[in-house]
């Protein structure tokens, strides 16, 4: 451990060294305060429980995400999902062997994997928040699943990369948003544009689509090929 590192740094390092030693149940709270060189009431005071040593710091990352789509305009709501989904795969990588030691330990407690998807259900009601106020609620289903779509894009290739499946994780993140975006990006796009998302069946099966006259004839055409889809 670096002599500049902190206490919660030295405190997270022994936890998860003693995870890996003894097991996460058979640890106890004065034995990662002693390996760190601090008390036991500095422990309590800093991280509060043995769990909270696991995981990262799910209100700063929550807050990168949060501002990260509260600054989207109408057209850069996709570049805002994207870069938001980014921030908490980046975090993980940046921590490398830590944050696969928590992969396994996740793997094999089952408190702890409960409060890994308690931090994921977070991550997504943000984004379905989000998606929600730009789509409206007649697209209220749309949101529900945008917003699952793009947390499980996020886990398909954070999973990859903690179990050595692919060496290029931001590649395959890029790819797997660019298929997401090709299922919700039109709605998102067209709901800051002010396109209307009703398409009303008439008679014979056609559908009438009412749109803004502003949008571009390829916004215009991206706008049919939703509805008829």
């Amino acid at each position: 451990m670096p002599a500049t590192s902190t206490a919660r740094d030295r405190m997270v390092a022994a936890a998860y060294e003693l995870f890996e030693e003894n097991g996460y149940d058979e640890t106890t709270v004065d034995q990662i305060a002693e390996r760190a060189g601090v008390g036991r009431t500095t422990f309590f005071r800093m991280l509060g429980s043995k769990e909270a040593a696991i995981f990262p710091e799910h209100d700063v990352l929550t807050a990168r995400i949060e501002a990260r789509l509260a600054a989207a305009t109408p057209r850069t709501r996709q570049l805002a999902i994207f870069e938001a989904a980014r921030t908490v795969l980046d975090h993980y990588l940046a921590e490398g062997e830590l944050a696969q030691a928590r992969y396994r330990l996740t793997r094999t407690v089952p408190a702890l994997r409960a409060r890994e998807i308690a931090g994921m259900q977070r991550y997504q009601q943000i984004f379905r928040e989000h998606l929600a106020g730009w789509l409206g609620e007649e697209n209220a289903l749309l949101a529900e699943v945008g917003a699952n779509a793009v947390v499980t894009a996020h886990n398909h290739v954070l999973r990859r990369w903690l179990r050595g499946l692919t060496e290029e994780p931001h590649a395959e993140f890029e790819a797997a948003m660019e298929q997401l975006t090709a299922l919700l990006g039109t709605a998102v796009r067209q709901a800051g544009e002010g396109a209307s998302f009703a398409a009303t069946p008439a008679a014979g099966g056609s559908v009438v689509l009412v749109l803004p006259s502003e949008l571009s004839p390829e916004q215009a055409a991206d706008a049919v090929r939703a509805a008829l889809s």
